[in-house]
This record gives structure tokens, sequence and C-alpha cells, in this order.
């Protein structure tokens, strides 16, 4: 090799030396990345790399899985603690609270002494029930099990999906059903799993909700618009702007990513954890 060679290929090694040594820029808030996209990837592979990219946790797992994330100083940040309660079968019917309650008394101090802050629950399809009997339903469901929250400090968050592309009937598919069976519910451990992606396909105008309705908001997942794909400039969500915006609120809460990844699924994560850091 020439004197410029070497040089040349010391100063790259140094380089790379640093960037492997330098942490990731920590931002304001707390991201994570949901399991179910990457299934592909075994959970222990997934909570490395998490943990590599400066991710706080994993959502969506199983009790089974709790104490995985642990072992790479993440923690599960949502949990499965009722699998009785489906997108299609949840809240809005009575006939399913006596099960739904009996779930979440085993589950909720389940995920209490794993340090598992969140459990997710769904409010069921209409069936052709209207939402104003479909919220009062969820509202008489979750009043049955909010202490149970309470005493163990675990937030149950419905989830918000959208019924236009992916969940046809789904009843919570606007903020303001769900805001109005929180408010119902009055309860700082119940509260709203707010989907960037389904939202945005309902209703858009992301940011003015998410700051007029952040008190019920317990929770957040991303996914590009369209197709659930990668935080990219594909797509119609300034992921950015959305970000600053929710940490500006002083949320404390966790800023998950759930999008289908296309090409190389941790190049696209850490792309969507580079963007939406602020």
């Amino acid at each position: 090799m020439t004197r410029r060679e070497i040089v040349a290929s010391s100063l790259a090694l140094s380089a790379t030396a640093g960037a492997a040594a330098s942490p990731p820029r920590a931002g304001r808030l707390k991201q994570s990345v949901s399991r179910w996209c990457y299934q592909n990837i075994p959970l222990d592979k997934l909570c490395e790399a998490a943990a590599r990219m400066g991710l706080q946790g994993i959502d969506l797992l199983q009790p089974a899985e709790y104490d995985v994330p642990r072992r790479h100083g993440l923690r599960c940040t949502m949990g499965y603690a009722a699998d009785i309660m489906t997108i299609p079968n949840g809240l809005n019917r009575r006939e399913n609270h006596d099960a739904i309650e009996k779930a979440f008394r085993v589950g909720i101090p389940q995920a209490a002494k794993a340090g598992v802050p969140n459990v997710i629950a769904f409010s069921g399809n209409r069936k052709g029930m209207s939402d104003e009997e479909g919220a009062a339903n969820a509202v008489i469901g979750l009043n049955r099990v909010k202490r149970i929250a309470e005493d163990h400090g675990v937030t149950i968050c419905i989830e918000l999906l959208n019924s236009k592309v992916d969940h046809a009937d789904y009843m919570a598919d606007h903020t303001a059903w769900g805001v109005r069976v929180a408010e119902q519910v009055g309860s700082p451990r119940v509260k709203l799993l707010y989907d960037i992606y389904h939202m945005q396909i309902m209703e858009g105008d992301l940011i003015a909700t998410i700051r007029k309705n952040i008190k019920w908001l317990g929770h957040f997942h991303t996914g590009g618009v369209p197709g659930r794909h990668n935080l990219d400039d594909t797509q119609e969500v300034n992921w950015h702007a959305v970000a600053r915006s929710v940490a500006d609120l002083g949320f404390e809460g966790y800023f998950a990513h759930e999008f289908v990844p296309t090409g190389d699924p941790l190049t696209a994560l850490a792309q969507a954890v580079r963007t939406c850091t602020v």
C-alpha cells in the first residue's frame, strides 16, 4: 500500500470505530417498536438491534415474552393481557365483559410485575350496533376493570383503528369516539392508543387532533400512509413534525413504530428512529 492509501485506510477505520462508539442521540420521545412487524427476526436479536438504535422497548408482546427485553436493558412497552378480547370482539358488547374482567384480573397484575406500563384493548366491531350504544357499553366494561389498572399502575389503552382500509366495521375508528369513552370512565389508567397510520386514513388533521386530546392519549403507533410501510419520503405524513409536536406537549409515554418494513428491516427501523428523534 502507498502512504496515501495507508492514511486513508486509517482514517476510515477511525471514523467507523468512532461511529460505533457514539450512542444514538436520545431525543425527547421514548421510542419503541412493535414485535409483529419483525416476525422473521428472533426476539432476542430484535431487542439487541433496538437497544443499539436507542429504542427503549418492544411493543405488543405476550406475557411469556415479557422478560426478553429486560435482558437487553429494554422493557415491553405494550402487552397483551386479555387475549379473549380481539379487534372484532371487544368492549362494546356487554356479554364480553365477564371474560374481559376475568382476563384482566390475571393479566394486569402480571404486566405490572414485569414492569409493563400499558396493556391493549379493543372496542370491537359494530355488527349493526350504534356508536352511542357501543360507547355506553364500553364505559360500563371499563368501569369494571379500571380499579384493577389503577391499583397496579398499568394503563389500559383502547386502540383507534381505521375501518376504511384494514379493519372494516371497527367501532373505535375516530378519535372522538375514544375520547368520549375515556372521558366518561374518567380514570388516569384508561387512555387511547392513538395509531397515527389509522387516524391519518380516517381523519387527517393529526397534529391539531393530538394537541386537542393529548390528555387522553396514552400511547402512539406509527406507520407510513399509504401502505403502512417505511417512514420515508414516499409517505404523506411529515413524521418529524408529528413527533416534534408530540414531544412539545411533554408526552411521557411511548412512541412505537408499527410499520411493515420494506427493504432491509433493521435499516428501515433505524431510519424511522432517526426521523422521529426530536
